[in-house]
């Protein structure tokens, strides 16, 4: 038994692995997968000097708690959230020293959705092509946490940021998405395409890692009959037959017959990771494919 451990004793509602993801394997059913909101899962490696690519915890609303069976050293990120060791506050957003056998408590998110741990050597998990991810559609990489589960952790290879915070974006009152039109905007009418660019939509409860699912004005086709299935980016913004559009996330389908009024430009991905049901969202035209 590896002292270099995490155990879970509290998974929380959804805490999974992630890292960069697996990009590249889509002509075999393979989604990209990894961190949704990357810039915070690469900000908190930083903070506990590891490499950008090492595994981190990404948690959803409610936390998780972990004991290490060593001293480690962690930072906490992205969505804001009450962080406590054996009951005592630390910091959010710095580096935090976590005595062996004591409880990292990482609470619930007072704004945003997801939250990120970051352990000096990173989640050493068993790769799957190339990735630690946590992929919720293929079942790819490890299944997401539950309480009792150990984790093995990497060896340590550079040195703790020494900051007292670092700034990171708030989640976003309002997510602004810019997109590029196509390439199946043409089975839409005029109507449908002013409404997707002019009205306000709102995140949906039913939104996940696969997909930022909308509720709002139906887009309404043009034209009748259904695609054959073809290939879906990262951010390709799905219409489905109830006409309310979806965002495709990290876990997303490397296929689709449901056709693609437009592409969210990557840059506004991450503010999507952290938009709560109930966020107005705007989708605002940058261009046509």
């Amino acid at each position: 038994m590896t002292d270099r451990a995490l155990v879970v004793v509290r998974a929380g509602a959804l805490t999974t692995v992630q890292d960069e993801g697996r990009p590249g394997h889509a002509h075999l059913g393979v989604p990209r997968s990894g961190a949704l909101d990357a810039p915070a899962a690469a900000l908190v490696n930083r903070l506990v000097g590891n490499r950008p690519g090492a595994a981190v915890l990404e948690t959803t609303l409610n936390g998780c708690a972990l004991r290490p069976r060593s001293a480690v050293t962690v930072a906490v990120g992205g969505a804001p959230c009450p962080v406590a060791v054996d009951g005592r506050p630390v910091a959010w957003g710095a580096p935090v020293r976590v005595p062996a056998g004591a409880l990292l408590d990482v609470g619930a998110a007072v704004a945003g959705v997801r939250s990120y741990v970051a352990v000096r050597g990173g989640v050493a998990v068993e790769p799957v092509l190339g990735s630690r991810s946590t992929d919720l559609l293929s079942g790819l990489g490890p299944a997401p946490l539950t309480d009792g589960a150990v984790l093995p952790l990497g060896r340590p290879a550079g040195v703790p940021a020494r900051v007292d915070v670092a700034p990171q974006p708030r989640p976003p009152a309002e997510l602004l998405l810019r997109v590029t039109l196509g390439p199946r905007d043409d089975w839409f009418g005029p109507a449908a395409l002013r409404a997707l660019t002019s009205r306000t939509y709102r995140v949906s409860a039913a939104s996940n890692r696969i997909g930022l699912r909308t509720d709002g004005p139906a887009l309404d086709r043009a034209r009748a009959g259904e695609l054959p299935s073809e290939g879906m980016v990262l951010g390709a913004v799905q219409v489905p037959p109830d006409g309310r559009p979806v965002v495709f996330l990290a876990d997303h389908p490397t296929t689709g017959g449901y056709p693609v009024i437009a592409v969210v430009r990557d840059a506004d991905l991450p503010a999507a990771a952290q938009a709560v049901p109930g966020t107005p969202v705007r989708f605002v035209t940058a261009g046509r494919r």
